[in-house]
């Protein structure tokens, strides 16, 4: 069958079998976390967190099973954490005058150090993404720098969504290692 040799070539490190299996799958995780969440850009979240997690772990993936059972009990668990995180913050209500009281005190002014600080961080990240390859530069560039959503990336760089998805992914997992190594 198409999918298992797919998910072969895959497990092996096939870039074309990855984005096959995204393209496939994508509908029927996001559609599923879609049900419960009730919110698009939660379930976008949680689809494209599932994935990551999937092609990292693909080599541990048991055939005896289904391909998008295994992808939504890593959705399920991926949406679990979520809760969990949500549960662990605790939120005070405070009136509009408190809330206006604290904003006229606070100081949101970057003192010098902060902000050479911040400026020796962004020179840092920067020379971090220019040893990525030129393309994974470019998506990240206009995903975090220009702020554009992925359907925005898609047309600009004329490719489709599911590329750009995976392209972003691994360019922000190679950037995380690069990061990692150069401390």
């Amino acid at each position: 069958m198409e999918i298992n040799s797919k998910i072969e070539k895959a497990k092996k490190g096939d870039q074309a079998a990855f984005t096959f299996l995204l393209d496939y799958y994508w509908n029927e995780v996001y559609s599923f976390m879609l049900k419960r969440t009730e919110n698009e850009t939660t379930a976008e979240d949680i689809t494209i967190e599932t994935f990551s997690k999937a092609f990292d772990k693909i080599a541990s993936y048991n055939s005896e099973f289904q391909f998008n059972t295994w992808l939504i009990a890593i959705a399920k668990n991926v949406y679990i954490d979520l809760l969990r995180k949500k549960k662990t913050n605790l939120f005070i209500e405070i009136t509009d005058a408190e809330d206006q009281q604290a904003y006229n005190i606070a100081d949101t002014t970057l003192s010098a150090e902060d902000a050479l600080i911040n400026e020796q961080n962004l020179s840092r990240l920067l020379l971090c993404i220019k040893e990525l390859k030129p393309h994974y530069q470019e998506v990240i560039q206009l995903r975090y720098f220009q702020e554009m959503t992925y359907q925005e990336i898609a047309s600009k760089i004329d490719e489709p969504l599911s590329n750009v998805k995976v392209k972003i992914l691994r360019a922000k997992k190679l950037l995380a290692e690069i990061i990692n190594r150069n401390r």
